[in-house]
């Protein structure tokens, strides 16, 4: 028993010495300290007044998401009456938030698709994607570290993030 304590002292000394996290007393395989690290990778493109967004959700952290939920925020005003994906659901005039689901650590989640009209045919617009909590709230502080932005030009390219 006591080579034990000793080996897991020594361990989360040598992991903290090295900058790592070491492992909780009593967890197997739980990593103290863990965060989920969101991301969403995918492409975007403009043509006049419609906007298409495809990304795929990615967890690259060390912990599990429960339920995940992106949301994603136009620079420009949607058009009302948009049909959207099942998982979908507008907000506001300017934003979308999508269920993304459970995410286990450095898992990768289903692919999203969606098509959306602005209310003007804009020469460039901003998306931010941003996590929601499962409370359906936003952790600013949180979403400030894992918001991603992007610009996508009417040029008729399509943008990848």
């Amino acid at each position: 028993m006591r080579r034990m304590r000793v080996a897991a002292v020594c361990g989360a000394a040598v992991v903290t010495a090295v900058g790592g996290v070491a492992p909780a007393a009593g967890a197997r395989g739980a990593v103290r300290g863990a965060e989920a690290g969101l991301a969403y990778h995918g492409s975007a493109g403009i043509v006049g007044d419609r906007v298409d967004v495809r990304f795929t959700p990615h967890n690259q952290g060390a912990a599990a998401v429960p339920d995940s939920v992106v949301r994603i925020r136009w620079s420009q005003p949607l058009e009302e009456g948009q049909l959207l994906p099942a998982r979908c659901a507008p907000e506001g005039d300017r934003a979308v938030r999508c269920r993304v689901g459970p995410l286990g650590a450095h898992d990768t989640g289903e692919r999203i698709g969606l098509r959306v009209r602005l209310r003007e045919a804009p020469t460039e617009v901003l998306l931010e994607f941003d996590p929601v909590g499962s409370d359906g709230t936003v952790d600013e502080s949180r979403a400030a570290a894992e918001r991603q932005r992007v610009l996508v030009l009417d040029t008729g390219d399509t943008y990848y993030f």
